[in-house]
């Protein structure tokens, strides 16, 4: 294993269906890609985010992150231990700590995004940066949704997000149901 603070570890986590690429800086996961896009993505948010940044697959070193995902997609988990390393402008890391405070399994729309952070008239740059979030998933941007109700973009796709939500719906009202029973 390379120490060197200039190398961002990865590995493609295969979970049932689920097939993504994640990676960590020596700080913390930093990146959770698309399903089922090509190491390329990878590669150029690295490229974009970490100029000069080595990518070193690191299998059994990614394994704690990939273990906790795999616990996510199995109902086991609703809230990460990990450390997440994400960086951004102020106004989007505002953002992203906001996504964090959402509960599992509920959805919150821009605006209330927007007026969490202070900001009520910033929904669209709320919209940016959500679909700059890096960490798909762990920030949950999957639970921010259209003032209408309706589901908008997701840089994972609308279909990820339907699933995302759709497997936290099931596991919030299985609980209920073991609570009441």
């Amino acid at each position: 294993m390379k120490s060197n603070l200039s190398v961002i570890s990865w590995t493609r986590l295969l979970h049932d269906d689920w097939n993504v690429y994640i990676a960590a800086t020596p700080q913390g996961l930093c990146y959770i890609g698309s399903p089922d896009k090509p190491f390329k993505e990878l590669e150029e948010w690295v490229k974009a985010k970490f100029p000069g940044c080595e990518l070193f697959q690191n299998d059994e070193g990614m394994q704690p992150y990939a273990a906790e995902l795999a616990d996510y997609f199995q109902g086991k988990r609703e809230r990460f231990r990990f450390v997440m390393d994400y960086k951004g402008t102020d106004f989007q890391m505002a953002v992203w700590n906001a996504l964090c405070q959402i509960p599992y399994g509920q959805t919150f729309t821009y605006s209330d995004i927007a007026h969490q952070i202070g900001k009520p008239a910033a929904v669209r740059a709320v919209g940016a940066a959500i679909g700059a979030n890096p960490l798909l998933i762990t920030v949950p941007c999957h639970r921010v949704i259209g003032k209408s109700g309706a589901l908008t973009g997701y840089r994972g796709g609308l279909e990820m997000k339907t699933r995302l939500l759709q497997l936290e719906r099931m596991n919030v009202s299985v609980r209920e149901t073991k609570e009441y029973a």
